[in-house]
């Protein structure tokens, strides 16, 4: 039987989950690409256990604080993260715990499983 085959040859009925709105799919695609970018993806793990501003991102990652602020706009117009601002500094973090077990699950996953 290939790989691909279904399994049920009988042609029973069979329940299938509930489906996600193609809204939501559409969303959670737009995430995952924005989180695709190896860089972005280092600034959302940098993020995960404290909120620094583009300054001291800059200054962790070696990359120009232009480089460093286009991707936490594009992070943050997909939700990944959120800012605050304190005197002219702007601050920013994973925007919540979802966030957080997304990129630790990714990166963890990412570990220990071979590449294909």
């Amino acid at each position: 039987m290939p790989e691909n085959a279904c399994a049920n040859t009988h042609h029973e009925s069979v329940e299938l989950p509930p489906t996600v709105g193609a809204i939501c799919l559409a969303r959670a695609a737009r995430m995952l690409s924005a989180a695709g970018d190896p860089a972005r993806l280092g600034l959302l793990e940098l993020l995960d256990s404290r909120e620094l501003c583009v300054t001291d991102i800059a200054t962790l990652t070696g990359d120009s604080m232009p480089a460093v602020s286009q991707r936490l706009r594009v992070l943050k117009a997909e939700g990944l993260v959120r800012s605050r601002r304190d005197g002219k500094h702007i601050f920013y973090a994973l925007a919540d715990d979802h966030v957080r077990d997304l990129v630790a699950n990714v990166l963890r996953h990412a570990a220990e499983s071979p590449s294909r």
